[in-house]
């Protein structure tokens, strides 16, 4: 039996009947994004809408997912040189938006860059700060973050 791990009100419910049934309530978006590392092992995280977060966003049409990831976290955060390493688990996560329920599917990616230049915010995504974070400074983000972000960390 499928089981969906999908994160409402950022608590975590699992799916195991009817999943065709759930999602029928909801508008489906495609989404994909990064765990990214520098050449010094820092994680590459935003803050977005008073969270941590990492980047991601919607696919658009003619791309495929791993192209959306990598121009999400070039969008977002103004890097380049980015090399997938190796697909992550996917993430489900719910939200309303303009009287609108959807059901985010996140793609993610485990990346590494060379990039050193400065982080550049993607302000007008709400982004207020894009930082390279330490191995120990992750857990303490992670805190103040999403249940689906913090899952992404258990088999890191």
């Amino acid at each position: 039996m499928q089981k969906y791990k999908v994160y409402i009100n950022n608590e975590p419910k699992i799916i195991t009947d009817n999943w065709e049934s759930f999602k029928a309530d909801y508008i489906l978006i495609e989404a994909a994004g990064g765990l990214v590392y520098n050449s010094k092992n820092q994680l590459l995280m935003i803050f977005r809408n008073d969270k941590w977060d990492l980047p991601k966003g919607k696919l658009e049409v003619g791309e495929n997912i791993n192209e959306c990831a990598i121009r999400e976290v070039e969008e977002e955060c103004g890097v380049d040189n980015l090399v997938i390493v190796k697909p992550l688990k996917d993430t489900y996560h719910t939200y309303e938006m303009n009287g609108v329920t959807i059901l985010k599917r996140t793609y993610w990616f485990k990346m590494k860059t060379n990039f050193t230049a400065d982080l550049i915010p993607q302000i007008e995504e709400g982004i207020t700060k894009v930082e390279w974070v330490s191995k120990e400074g992750i857990s303490t983000r992670l805190e103040n973050s999403y249940g689906n972000i913090n899952e992404l960390f258990a088999d890191e």
